[in-house]
C-alpha cells in the first residue's frame, strides 16, 4: 500500500520463504493485499494492528542514523490524489485483514482526522457495525502546528472485533490505570489487614472489592505513551524510520487484545515495533511491508534482539 523508496546499492535482506520462522517473527516485503495470505499460511491471527498512511500528503524520509536530525532516504508516500482514492486503496487491504481473522481477533485501525472518520464508515462496510467494538484516543504529546481551528493533538485507534469471542484481557500493570484523587480520598477508606487501601460495592446483591494499588481498567483516552520516545533521534528506541510509534502503545495493544502464542500481524509495519512488541510479550509477530527500506529496518530490529537491544 506504501509507495516507498530505497537508497540506491542498498542491500535488502531476502523474505523468509516460511510462515512462521524459528522465533516466531517474520517480515514479508510487498504489497499486503497480496502477501496477507502467505502470512496466513501459519494459521489465523488473533490481533491485527494496522497503522497505514494518514493520506497527509508529500513523502516521508528516514533519519540516516540514530542520533542524526537530518532527513535521509525517502521511506514512503503519502500522496494519494485524494480522499476518496485513498479510501478505494484501503478498503480491499481491510477486506483481506479481516479474511486472515481469527473468531476471537480484533482489528485495531490507527489513523487521524484526515481520514478516520471516512474510514469508519469504510471498515463499517467491510466487518459490519456490529464487529465495531469502540475507539482509542492516543495523545503522543507532541503539540500541532495548525494556524487556523483546533489543534489536532490525538489519533484515532478504532476496534473491530467480528468473532463473538474477542481477546480483552484488563489484568497486568501496563493495562490499568490510577484512580483519581478524587475517588481514592473519597471511596477508599478501608484498609485490610496487609496495609492495601480498598473500596466495595454492593450490585445485585453481590459484593466486590475494589483494591486501590490496583488501579482501574484502561479507560479509552491513552496519554501515556509518549511519541517522543520513538521519534526522537537521541532516544535509544528510536529506528529514525518516519511514524514510528512507541513500543508502549504496542506493548499494551499486543497484552490488552491477545494472550500468550497467539499470532500477531503488522501488514503495514514500517520499522517492525508490533513485531517487536508481539516477541517481547510472548506473542508470534508476523510484519509486512512495501517497502525495503521498512523490511531492512524492521529485520535489524528483530536481529538486535538476540543481543537484548531494540
Amino acid at each position: 500500500m506504501r509507495r516507498l523508496a530505497e537508497p540506491r546499492g542498498a542491500a535488502v535482506p531476502a523474505a523468509r520463504p516460511s510462515a512462521v520462522s524459528d522465533d516466531g517473527a517474520l517480515v514479508l516485503q510487498g504489497d499486503c493485499l497480496a502477501r496477507i495470505a502467505d502470512a496466513a499460511r501459519g494459521g489465523p491471527f488473533d490481533l491485527v494492528y494496522v497503522d497505514p498512511p494518514f493520506n497527509a500528503g508529500g513523502v516521508r524520509g528516514a533519519r540516516q542514523g540514530r542520533g542524526s536530525r537530518s532527513r535521509g532516504s525517502a521511506a514512503y508516500s503519502d500522496a494519494w490524489g485524494g480522499l476518496d482514492a485513498f479510501l478505494a486503496v484501503l478498503e480491499p487491504r481491510l477486506a483481506a485483514m479481516r479474511d486472515a481473522m481469527s473468531e476471537r481477533a480484533s482489528l485495531f485501525l490507527h489513523l487521524d482526522f484526515r481520514a478516520v472518520h471516512e474510514a469508519k464508515g469504510l471498515a463499517d462496510r467491510v466487518f459490519g457495525r456490529a464487529a465495531f467494538r469502540g475507539e482509542i484516543i492516543w495523545v503522543p504529546g507532541n503539540g500541532a502546528r495548525r494556524v487556523k481551528g483546533p489543534s489536532m493533538t490525538h489519533q484515532t485507534i478504532l476496534v473491530y472485533a467480528p468473532g463473538p469471542e474477542m481477546v480483552w484481557n484488563t489484568k497486568g500493570a501496563s493495562l490499568r490505570e490510577q484512580y483519581a484523587e478524587t475517588s481514592l480520598a473519597m471511596h477508599f477508606r478501608h484498609v485490610d489487614p496487609s496495609g492495601r487501601r480498598y473500596r466495595e460495592r454492593t450490585i445485585s446483591g453481590k459484593t466486590y472489592r475494589y483494591f486501590a494499588d490496583e488501579g482501574r481498567k484502561l479507560g479509552s483516552v491513552w496519554a501515556d505513551c509518549p511519541a517522543m520516545t520513538a521519534n526522537t533521534p537521541l532516544t535509544r528506541e528510536t529506528t529514525g524510520y518516519p511514524t514510528q510509534k512507541p513500543l508502549k502503545l504496542l506493548d499494551r495493544i499486543v497484552r490488552i487484545a491477545t494472550n500468550e502464542g497467539d499470532r500477531v500481524l503488522d501488514p503495514m509495519c514500517g520499522s517492525g515495533t508490533t513485531v517487536v512488541a508481539a516477541l517481547g510479550a510472548g506473542r508470534r509477530g508476523v510484519g509486512i511491508d512495501q517497502s525495503p527500506l521498512a523490511c531492512r529496518v524492521a529485520r535489524q530490529r528483530l536481529s538486535a534482539l538476540g543481543e537484548g537491544t531494540t
